[in-house]
């Protein structure tokens, strides 16, 4: 037998968001969350003689693996800014006195996420079973519990025994809770209530780690979990300025970071504190775009953020808030916009004034082109999107010089932690229908190069298919522009050998 948590939202809709200045719903409640609701229940029992028990309870409930989870899918909904009057201030001086008066009180503008879920009741499931004296605990618990998420996101809560669920119809969750979380939460709520200071909330659970990598596949220093920014308006320009975007992107977010007074992270621009280069791995933001289908023409219709699997960047605080203030809500786009230009004084082929809608979960309605998984499915064999720009300059001539470019593809691979290729096949041109081509014609006009920052400048573009002996997980990306998302591959496909 399971252990099972059903919260029934009785008016539809859950009002609740990830953090305190967030405005993106938090759907469905994470584990962390619910532990957070039951927890605060306990403390409105007070001295009641079950309140040991359940704490008890509480306790044991921590310690548990974290629960999966049934819930539908959810309509998120427009919350338009309410003006709502802050707490009360001091009255200990005349001078603040009237700032308790209705008339006179100051009013502060707010969001109240909402997620209106497809079915109003969502359940966890823990494959353990508490003793009978725990499950009676848990359940006065859940029944007391009132709300989960804002006080108006009524519930109905109850525990319930159930056997063992068919795991095809259950979901993993992204926060949870740790053995300690109870007194970590009773420690900061004492806090709270000896200084009132908000900034003093606890923070949230701890996220998911990752899952460990079978042995049948081999994973690259990039995350399969990407930013999605899709392309909605302005002009986009050609493919073969995707370098000089995707550095109009990274120096946008490096920027909101000063805008609300924050250090840049290495893992986001690519340098220490010093300027050297960043020695761990760092931020890639890559170019999606219509290739590798039937008819595809190699337009860009967006870019992703790719954050290296060492720093979850994705559920970084700082960095969400980041993204809240350089991409507020946009009414007329219905959602969350970022704009983004090019330099003042670029040259005419490196300007642009472009707006994305960040998404951090990809819905089944995107585009196919906009879907992360083509890129980091695990295959045998993969053919660059985007040229690959070599390490270094090249030496030789002829067949020579063919090898040396396969050896310096191959080294490309082994710096970010994958199997070394059986087979590199480099050419001019790319496997992949509608891929722009790594260089033009003898005769070709200038604006057919490939326009890369300084950095990058006169060095040998290659495009190529690479093999491996057995399935590598992507994303693959190669080369001296993989942070700028060139050497951007995708999977081919190919069994083990």
């Amino acid at each position: 037998m399971a252990l099972a948590l059903e919260i029934e939202y009785l008016g539809g809709v859950c009002f609740s968001a990830i953090s305190p200045d967030s405005e993106e719903p938090d759907w469905p409640p994470q584990p962390d969350r619910v532990f957070s609701a039951l927890v605060a229940t306990w403390g409105t029992h007070g001295g009641l003689k079950e309140a040991q028990s359940e704490r008890e309870a509480l306790e044991w409930l921590e310690r548990q693996l974290p629960p999966m989870y049934e819930a539908s899918d959810a309509d998120a909904r427009t919350t338009p800014s309410v003006f709502v009057p802050p707490n009360d201030p001091r009255t200990d001086k005349a001078k603040n006195a009237a700032g308790v008066l209705p008339a006179m009180r100051s009013r502060q503008p707010r969001r109240f996420p909402a997620a209106r879920p497809h079915d109003p009741i969502v359940r966890y499931i823990w494959n353990e079973e508490p003793d009978e004296d725990a499950f009676n605990a848990l359940d006065r618990l859940a029944r007391d519990t009132p709300y989960v998420g804002h006080s108006s996101s009524l519930t109905r809560c109850r525990f319930t025994r159930m056997e063992s669920p068919s795991i095809e119809t259950m979901r993993e969750p992204k926060r949870r809770v740790y053995e300690g979380r109870l007194k970590e939460l009773c420690e900061s709520h004492a806090r709270f209530v000896q200084t009132a200071d908000k900034k003093d909330r606890p923070r949230p659970g701890a996220p998911m780690t990752a899952k460990p990598q079978t042995p049948e596949s081999r994973r690259n220093v990039f995350s399969d979990r990407w930013l999605v920014l899709e392309h909605v308006g302005g002009e986009m320009p050609d493919m073969r300025a995707a370098a000089i975007v995707a550095r109009g992107i990274r120096t946008a977010l490096m920027s909101g970071y000063g805008q609300i007074g924050e250090a840049i992270p290495a893992v986001v621009s690519g340098h220490e504190d010093g300027g050297s280069p960043a020695r761990a791995p760092h931020m890639a933001v890559v170019p999606l775009s219509f290739t590798g289908f039937a008819h595809a023409d190699g337009r860009v219709l967006g870019f992703a953020l790719v954050p290296p699997t060492s720093f979850d960047l994705l559920e970084d605080e700082t960095f969400r808030k980041v993204l809240r203030k350089l991409a507020p809500l946009n009414d007329d786009y219905g959602r969350r916009v970022l704009e983004v230009k090019s330099v003042q004084g670029a040259a005419a082929n490196q300007s642009f004034a472009l707006k994305f809608s960040p998404s951090f979960e990809v819905p089944p309605s995107f585009r196919s082109s906009l879907k992360p998984a083509i890129y980091t499915d695990a295959a045998c064999r993969f053919a660059t999107v985007t040229p690959i720009v070599l390490d270094r300059y090249l030496k030789k001539q002829g067949e020579a010089r063919i090898e040396e470019i396969s050896e310096l593809v191959a080294a490309a691979c082994e710096r970010i932690s994958l199997p070394r290729p059986i087979a590199v096949f480099p050419d001019k041109h790319s496997a992949l229908q509608g891929a722009v081509s790594a260089y033009p014609s003898g005769r070709g006009p200038a604006w057919m190069n490939w326009r890369l920052p300084d950095s990058m400048a006169g060095r040998q573009l290659t495009h190529a298919v690479i093999e491996f002996s057995e399935p590598v997980e992507g994303p693959l990306l190669l080369g001296a522009g993989r942070f700028l998302g060139m050497g951007l591959c995708r999977s081919l496909g190919g069994e083990k050998g």
